[in-house]
């Protein structure tokens, strides 16, 4: 008799999870958790109502106000503090069943900080989310993944998502980091490596000394940015760290349960032997702070290195997506990114707004002051971060440095709140994207580490994080 095959954590989760087989490439898949948020939510609901239909699991299914909502810390007092669209959302969401973690909320927060916070985001579960880095919630063992306002229908619907196959990809990331380089610094590296479009099709399964060995939040950074090299999937294997973070969260089982589903969760990991349709390595001993040049996440390149010269690009189609780049960012090539005078910082977003990216960033401003002529902004990913944060005295960190203390949702990360960058000016920021008008239109954005942005705000220019951070 031959034995069985060894099995991908990929196969295991998605096979446990068909519904139906319905040809080749595509199954029928039972979603465990569906989170929805007041950006692609509200107009998903509408479109229920308008075919007469009902939501067939609210008590699997979460809102989070958000995208849309102000950050501004009046705007409890503030009776369009999340505007029309955030009525339609608590509306649909009374009419339907669905819980919602409102702005009065302790829990609220961006989705994909709050959910986890609430262990609802648990090892071996399949979670969707009209949000593309809903693969940030694949840090505990979850195949999570990003839907479009029709499937967000679909999922309320039924419960259920057609879902193609996709190939596996382990990415083994092995090595130490030196002081001032984070989980966000491989993320871009291994973007700006391997390209935009390295992940399409596959279903990526991080491994090796350095994942095993990070925090559930830098992992969380890790999936996060997996969409940024095209995967719609990117989880960890649930190990000891994972089971702790979880242990007495809200959601979580308890009592003879939690010890049921961590005998489970011990058993998703990829067996030895098991076979992935592509393997990829990097080793991050040497890695420095990255820092992103251009309009695309892939455009990154160490902060002590200088801006790319687009003859040096590896073919014509790079090369006008260079220049082009460049113009918009007001970059010359050649010239060194250390330096460059900025006007504007965030730290926040679904990235790097927990609190291990507050003590990282706290690390570097605590004793200084915010540069002149620079806006600098806190936005914790959550309530519960936000507390956690004051508990510490890491608001006054920041405040007594002369930042901005806001209350938590996606904010500058995707400007459609109020919050923005003005046109032409620069930001460094912590959030996951860096496209043309991304902080709103016109503006300049580079991606960088919690570190790295706090180094921009008391400096005044992009900075090495390193150069302000003791040794040890």
């Amino acid at each position: 008799m031959n034995s069985p095959r060894p099995r991908t954590m990929f196969e295991k989760v998605w096979n446990e999870h068909v519904v139906e087989r319905l040809d080749e490439q595509a199954d029928l898949i039972h979603i465990d958790r569906h989170l929805l948020h007041d950006l692609s939510g509200p107009f998903s609901m509408q479109s229920l109502e308008e075919k007469n239909l009902g939501c067939r699991r609210p008590e699997l299914t979460f809102a989070f106000p958000d995208h849309g909502v102000s950050t501004s810390p009046s705007r409890y007092d503030d009776a369009a503090g999340g505007g029309p669209l955030l009525d339609l959302f608590r509306h649909h969401c009374a009419k339907l069943g669905i819980h919602l973690f409102d702005l009065g909320s302790e829990e609220q927060g961006i989705v994909h900080v709050s959910a986890p916070e609430l262990g609802l985001a648990l090892p071996g579960l399949t979670i969707v989310c009209g949000d593309s880095h809903t693969s940030t919630q694949g840090a505990f063992g979850a195949l999570a993944l990003g839907i479009g306002n029709t499937e967000v229908t679909q999922v309320l619907a039924t419960q259920t998502l057609v879902l193609d196959r996709p190939r596996t990809m382990r990415l083994r990331i092995d090595g130490k980091l030196g002081v001032g380089v984070s989980a966000k610094d491989v993320a871009l590296a291994i973007i700006a490596r391997d390209g935009p479009d390295a992940g399409c099709g596959y279903a990526v399964e991080f491994a090796g000394s350095f994942s095993e060995a990070l925090s559930l939040e830098g992992r969380m950074t890790l999936c996060n940015l997996s969409l940024e090299m095209g995967a719609r999937f990117a989880f960890t294997a649930p190990d000891e760290a994972t089971f702790e973070w979880l242990r007495g969260r809200r959601y979580a089982p308890a009592g003879d349960e939690w010890d049921r589903a961590v005998r489970h969760w011990r058993t998703l990991a990829s067996e030895t032997g098991a076979v992935f349709d592509r393997e990829v390595t990097l080793d991050v001993a040497s890695l420095a702070p990255q820092i992103t040049w251009g309009t695309s996440p892939a455009h990154a390149v160490a902060i002590d290195a200088r801006v790319p010269d687009p003859a040096s690009a590896p073919d014509a189609a790079a090369r006008r997506s260079w220049l082009d780049a460049l113009s918009y960012m007001g970059l010359e090539g050649g010239e060194p990114l250390d330096g460059i005078a900025v006007q504007h910082v965030f730290i926040g977003s679904c990235t790097n707004s927990r609190l291990a990216d507050l003590v990282e960033a706290a690390r570097v401003v605590r004793g200084r002051k915010v540069a002149a002529g620079v806006r600098a902004w806190v936005v914790a990913g959550s309530r519960s971060v936000q507390r956690e944060a004051v508990a510490l005295g890491i608001d006054r960190v920041f405040r007594d440095a002369g930042f901005e203390w806001r209350e938590p949702g996606c904010s500058m990360c995707i400007a459609m709140n109020g919050d923005a960058v003005p046109s032409g000016e620069r930001a460094v920021s912590t959030s996951n994207r860096n496209f043309v008008g991304r902080q709103g239109p016109g503006a300049r954005t580079h991606l960088a580490s919690p570190a790295t942005a706090a180094a921009a705000a008391v400096s005044g220019c992009i900075r090495d994080p390193r150069s302000l951070l003791p040794l040890a």
